[in-house]
């Protein structure tokens, strides 16, 4: 797993990669089911889809979601897709799509999820996190260093995760 955490002007930037040795098609055809979504969030997060989203993710779509941010304390989450690209669809075999927080625990999300088909057939699946804290300088300085920790377990939590669930395909 390659995990990066940068912070430049007050926003954090998490860049994550993963090989997983399943077929693009199969790849996005997991990766685009939101509620594939809680399986493979840490059950640490108490993480909820709230609404009912269809079957497959599509441009536009509203993804509302409850959230365990402390103990004890829960976040009303609500995300929209603001940008998809089927690999499937063109002939470099590449794709994305974004998910970005209308409302919710932070100032700014932008989450980039890549897909792309490796020569030996596997699938890179590329992570790019940009986020924001609330409250300026006093937010950063109260929580900074909580939630970077925090979002930087999720991923590291969901690489282990995909291993374990895609290791049959080995």
């Amino acid at each position: 797993m390659k995990i990066n955490f940068t912070k430049q002007s007050g926003i954090y930037t998490l860049t994550s990669e993963q090989i997983l040795p399943i077929s693009l098609e199969n790849a996005w055809d997991f990766f685009t089911v939101p509620t594939n979504l809680d399986k493979i969030t840490p059950k640490e997060m108490d993480f909820k889809i709230t609404n009912n989203p269809p079957e497959k993710t599509y441009l536009g779509q509203i993804i509302t979601y409850k959230i365990g941010i402390l103990p004890f304390l829960k976040s009303n989450w609500i995300t929209e897709i603001t940008h998809f690209e089927s690999p499937l669809k063109n002939e470099n075999r590449k794709g994305f799509f974004v998910d970005e927080q209308r409302f919710g625990p932070y100032a700014m999300w932008h989450h980039e999820h890549h897909f792309e088909e490796t020569t030996n057939g596997n699938v890179k699946m590329t992570d790019i996190v940009n986020f924001k804290l609330p409250f300026g300088i006093l937010g950063d300085l109260l929580a900074g260093f909580y939630v970077k920790n925090k979002v930087q377990f999720i991923f590291e939590s969901r690489f282990k995760i995909l291993e374990n669930l895609f290791n049959q395909f080995k």
